[in-house]
């Protein structure tokens, strides 16, 4: 059973106990209709809780239909697809999150009138969040590139809409230091579930969304593997002899290593919250992405290829593995550049010469 506290409250997610002490939970939007749903543990509950928001499952009396041909029709259909199914949990919440937003405020239009114009107004509505610009416009593209190939419509009105530039003084995810990890292992020593957490991110590089399924029963001779949750790619990450000590030490769960206050697995959301707390009280502000960014870098820094990158992180296409090889790449030159202009600047003796590794050797002559 998953952790419960502390938990993030779900929007219109109502619970109430039965005269049999049975914990029930249903979704109801104002006065609309009660949609059960499973406990929040339940794999399937994040599922169902978006459907129930886009109003795709059945109420037990009536089903909520959109108008055929209006968008929210189209919507609705789309979800229910292959093409949708097939994408992954993380994405589909996503885009199920902006669908509700198109739905709320155009839902009732005819898909078949709306026109580019009408979906470069909806990014630049979104343009103060260029993410969410991004999002919104990934999503109308999936949604009519599967419209024309089932011929719902002749004309896609995304074809030739851009995605806005990134801002350029956007950092992300903000990279841990060697320091950063010292003041938290220096405020969680071994033997806590807070460094049992850090060691997890820090040494697998996995995602929140990953770091909390990861177990004993996916590690075969010292390798873990695991199909990633965003990308459904199979990882395979040797346990380090540090990460091999401090889950040796604990506390970890039956089958999650990460584990809460009871020693039951958590959600990623609430580990986030929980980690962010324990960050907080090391004096690091930083997030668990920023270790999956460390353990990135020190690869890169040290050697690692492009191909090899994409096999260890789980990423694709190799264009998030090259920034981190061409970062690596632009740190061993500039180090090179500057250890040479040291040696160019340092006086030597008659008959001998610098060089690029040895500030001193001796000529030839």
């Amino acid at each position: 059973m998953t952790e419960d506290v502390p938990r993030p409250q779900k929007q219109y997610v109502h619970h109430e106990k039965t005269r049999h002490k049975t914990d029930v939970y249903y979704f109801r939007k104002g006065k609309g209709p009660r949609i059960r749903l499973p406990e929040p543990s339940d794999p399937s509950f994040d599922d169902r809780y978006h459907a129930a928001l886009i109003g795709l499952l059945e109420t037990g009396k009536r089903r909520r239909t959109a108008a055929s041909g209006s968008l929210e029709w189209l919507i609705q259909r789309y979800r229910e697809t292959g093409v949708y199914q097939s994408l992954s949990k993380a994405t589909r919440k996503h885009r199920d999150a902006i669908f509700r937003g198109v739905i709320d405020k155009a839902g009732t239009l005819p898909f078949a009138a709306l026109t580019r114009a009408k979906i470069v107004e909806g990014r630049e509505k979104r343009a103060a969040t260029p993410h969410q610009a991004r999002h919104f416009l990934d999503a109308m593209r999936a949604l009519f590139a599967w419209a024309v190939e089932v011929e719902h419509v002749a004309v896609d009105p995304t074809a030739g809409v851009s995605n806005l530039p990134r801002p350029r003084n956007t950092v992300g995810f903000q990279v841990w230091t060697d320091a950063d990890i010292a003041a938290y292992e220096a405020c969680w020593a071994a033997g806590t579930r807070e460094r049992v957490w850090l060691h997890v991110l820090l040494y697998t590089g996995l995602r929140r969304g990953d770091a909390v399924r990861l177990g004993r029963q996916h590690v075969r001779d010292g390798v873990a593997t695991l199909r990633t949750e965003k990308t459904g790619v199979e990882v395979y990450i040797p346990i380090r002899q540090e990460l091999a000590e401090t889950l040796r030490q604990g506390p970890t769960g039956d089958l999650t290593f990460i584990v809460g206050l009871t020693g039951r697995p958590l959600t990623k959301e609430s580990f986030g919250n929980m980690f962010r707390v324990a960050c907080g009280a090391a004096g690091v502000d930083k997030s668990a992405h920023g270790l999956r960014k460390i353990d990135a870098t020190r690869h890169a820094e040290s050697g690692a290829t492009v191909a090899e990158l994409d096999a260890r992180f789980g990423w694709t296409g190799g264009k998030t593995s090259s920034h981190y090889t061409r970062s690596a790449d632009r740190k061993r030159l500039a180090l090179s550049a500057a250890k040479k202009i040291v040696n160019a600047e340092v006086p030597h003796p008659a008959g001998e010469v610098p060089h690029p590794e040895n500030p001193v050797v001796k000529s030839a002559g």
